[in-house]
């Protein structure tokens, strides 16, 4: 377990690792993080000064350690400030976030992540469905008022709706001369939102109003297992996925939206950010016929995997139950429904993708 101690000669903090020599914290790193009431704001925790300002050349002159994790330090301009080690080990790169880290899951191992409406109204609730979302990357909500704009007040439980060309909330049911594939009773292959967007909607809710028809059934995939799969399997064509650019357009009578972005996006230590896949909407670029045959076989691979029964979740969106989904994770779908026979209306909207880990973050500080 790391820990923090002064130096030997009392002019550092280091950090003590299970591995390895100790790492010296830098002396302007901890002026920076100075919790002292004239340089962080107690209401806001924002600074009161700018950090540039303080000479690059700042030394610690004096350590007092009054427990194993608490130490007062000076430095050189005068300043003096109490420091936790907790606090200052929380932010070593390797230490993670404070949300539940993502578990990736199979069809054989998707989780019921279910939980109902009267709970997430209260805070303990709340937290333990937020703390599956962040696990599985869904929850399935039972128990919503079947009635219109329902999908709304639950939305704005876990965040803040964002209004697109769709509108703040939209009607999935098929009608006539659909300005979107969605708006019809034909299948729907696995795929994420939107991905022509410009930021990509984070998080989409899909509210069951009535679903009486034959046929309908909704999907979904985790697209961190699949890329976690893909990756194992077939490194190289995983690789092509992650650099090969991919143009994604959306066009109807009012509007038209275009971005760019590979299938499979990473940050920059190679950790899965996000998987953009619609395979109605995209358009790679005119690239070297070699380039783009490597590409195709990448992206059938994908697509392959992706509709494959050891990922995808099939099941019925019952009257009252809300599916709420990381839209940057997660890929979601349905079978064929024949519009004739009963009736399929699900309501939808999107909401931003730090909502639900504020509101984590909000909720566990005020349970303790």
């Amino acid at each position: 377990m790391p820990y923090i101690r002064p130096s030997q000669d009392g002019t550092a903090l280091e950090v003590v690792l299970a591995n390895g020599p100790a790492l010296p914290i830098h002396p302007l790193w901890l002026r920076e993080r100075s919790a002292d009431p004239a340089s962080l704001d107690v209401q806001t925790e924002q600074r009161l000064f700018n950090p540039s300002d303080v000479a690059v050349d700042t030394r610690i002159t004096r350590i007092e350690q009054r427990s194993a994790e608490e130490f007062d330090i000076t430095f050189s301009d005068g300043h003096s400030s109490a420091f936790s080690g907790v606090k200052i080990l929380a932010e070593l790169p390797d230490m993670g976030d404070d949300l539940p880290p993502p578990v990736a899951w199979s069809a054989a191992q998707a989780p019921p992540a279910a939980t109902n409406w009267p709970a997430c109204q209260t805070d303990a609730g709340c937290v333990a469905a937020l703390h599956d979302y962040h696990l599985h990357g869904y929850i399935i909500i039972e128990q919503v008022p079947s009635r219109p704009g329902a999908v709304l007040e639950v939305g704005r439980r876990f965040g803040f709706p964002r209004e697109t060309n769709f509108g703040m909330m939209f009607d999935v049911r098929s009608i006539p001369q659909a300005n979107d594939l969605a708006y019809t009773s034909l299948p729907l292959d696995p795929h994420t939102d939107n991905p022509y967007r410009g930021p990509v909607p984070g998080i989409q809710l899909l509210h069951c109003l009535t679903n009486s028809t034959q046929g309908g059934l909704s999907t979904l995939v985790d697209g961190l297992a699949v890329t976690n799969a893909l990756r194992t399997e077939a490194q190289d064509l995983f690789a092509v996925l992650t650099t090969t650019p991919v143009r994604f357009r959306y066009i109807d009578a009012d509007t038209e939206l275009v971005s760019t972005a590979p299938l499979i996006e990473l940050d920059r230590t190679g950790k899965f950010v996000a998987i953009h896949y619609s395979p109605r909407l995209d358009f790679v670029p005119l690239l070297p016929p070699e380039t783009l045959e490597t590409f195709y076989a990448a992206r059938r691979t994908l697509d392959r995997m992706l509709k494959s029964s050891a990922f995808e979740r099939r099941f019925k969106l019952e009257d009252g139950h809300l599916m709420l989904f990381d839209n940057r994770r997660l890929l979601h779908g349905r079978t064929g429904f024949d519009a004739s026979v009963g009736t399929r209306h699900l309501q939808g909207c999107y909401i931003d993708a730090d909502g639900p880990s504020s509101l984590y973050r909000v909720l566990r500080r005020r349970l303790g």
